[in-house]
This record gives C-alpha cells, sequence and structure tokens, in this order.
C-alpha cells in the first residue's frame, strides 16, 4: 500500500424495497424479496460499521435486485429478474435511468474524483452470500473477489487475507470464490476506465451464516480491523 491508498466504499444490495409504483409486480412475492434472491443480507450492516470505523461515505442502494440489478451492466439479461423482464423496452430504459443509473454515476464519479487528487482508490463494495445454492454447500466464510490478471488487486488481497488470519485463524478465507472476481460487475466496469496504479476493484462476500450468531459482532470488528489495518499499509507479515 502507498501512502496515498483511500478507501472508496459500496454496497449494491444493501436492502430489497420496491418502489411504491412496480409494487404490484411483486404481490405475493414478500419471501423472495426477504431470502438471499432479494438483497445481500448483513452486508449494509457491515458497510455501515466499516464507514463508521475508518470515517468514510458509503454508497448503497437499497432497491431489491430483483427490481433492478445494481451490480450487472444493461447488456446483461440478468439485470432483469423474473418479475421485471417482461416490462416493455421503454419501460426498463426508464427504470435505468431512475434507479440504476445514479448509483453506479455516483461511484464513478467519486472513483475518478479520488484517483483525479493523486490517489489510489481501493474500492472495497460489500456483499454477502447464501450458505448452500442449488444443494452446494459454500465452504467459506470471507471471500475477496478480484481480477487477478492485475497483480496489485492481488497482492492486496493476499495481504488483508493474512491480516484477518492473525486476528480470527479459524476463519475460513477464500478467494475468487464462491464467484469469479472478474464477472460482469460494478467493479469488472470501473477496471476499464482506470489503470491498475489508480484503482483496485475488491468485491468482499461474507457468508450469511455468520449473521445472528454469537461471534457475528466479533467478526465485523475483526473485519473492520483488518481493512483498517491494510489501509495503513500493514503486511500481515
Amino acid at each position: 500500500m502507498t501512502r496515498r491508498d483511500v478507501l472508496l466504499l459500496t454496497c449494491e444490495h444493501a436492502g430489497n424495497r420496491i418502489p411504491a409504483a412496480y409494487a404490484p409486480l411483486f404481490r405475493g412475492a414478500a419471501d423472495v424479496l426477504a431470502s438471499h434472491r432479494g438483497w445481500d443480507p448483513g452486508a449494509l450492516q457491515l458497510a455501515r460499521l466499516f464507514a463508521r470505523r475508518l470515517r468514510r461515505p458509503l454508497l448503497a442502494v437499497t432497491w431489491s435486485r430483483l427490481f433492478v440489478e445494481a451490480n450487472r451492466t444493461p447488456s446483461n439479461p440478468r439485470i432483469w429478474s423474473q418479475f421485471t423482464k417482461h416490462l416493455p423496452r421503454q419501460e426498463r430504459l426508464q427504470i435505468l435511468e431512475r434507479w440504476w443509473r445514479p448509483h453506479r454515476q455516483s461511484v464513478a464519479d467519486a472513483a475518478a474524483e479520488l484517483a483525479k487528487r493523486g490517489n489510489r482508490v481501493v474500492h472495497v463494495a460489500v456483499h454477502s452470500f447464501t450458505p448452500e445454492l442449488d444443494g452446494e454447500v459454500r465452504n467459506a466464510d470471507v471471500a475477496f473477489l478480484y481480477d487477478s490478471s492485475r497483480r496489485n488487486e492481488t497482492a492486496l488481497c493476499r495481504r488483508w487475507t493474512k491480516l484477518l488470519l492473525q486476528l480470527d485463524p479459524q476463519l475460513r478465507v477464500r478467494r475468487n470464490y464462491p464467484y469469479r472476481g472478474d464477472a460482469d460487475g460494478l467493479t469488472t466496469w470501473l477496471r476499464k476506465q482506470h489503470a491498475q496504479t489508480r484503482y483496485l476493484g475488491i468485491e468482499l462476500e461474507i457468508n450469511q451464516a455468520l449473521i445472528d450468531t454469537p461471534d457475528w459482532s466479533r467478526f465485523q470488528e475483526h473485519m473492520a480491523t483488518s481493512l483498517r489495518e491494510l489501509l495503513a499499509g500493514k503486511s500481515g507479515d
């Protein structure tokens, strides 16, 4: 890390709200909206802790990913769910303009402004994943997603792993699991706009099984402490 590293903090699946005008589309869908399909439980709580501990602003999306997927590009069909994909094209374009674009533009503007000041932007996008999907149990507590072809991102995630395991050696920490870090997403889009000397994009994924357990508070504190040490330049050695 360099002395000019600065944190950009986001949370793309922070809530499961549906705009009132579109609530009829989701009638009877309360259970799915409350599930991991509707949002990332625990992510906003952890992101807010990061914001407090590191004194950084948080850019978050509280509309459900089933309304419009904030972590996908418009060319990706998965930006729309079973509830919205059949809407007329013009209406979907209006949704993108009113509910999808503001967050993406805010994050892009923040990254550009920080980089323009000579900083290296460390973008941490906070997410969470369901403990089991399609019969497969995920064997990680924490995961860091990044583009392995960008050496600076690889090095940063290795250091963060070491720092975190020093605080809690029992944690199961993996990299680029259970998803690929270079798949379609906000960090992938921003990498196309900035060299790795100016921007590092990391998606932090936490296992939702940790939420509401006796260790949840301690886990969050360890995550915040390790991130603070990472930004301070500690190596974990």
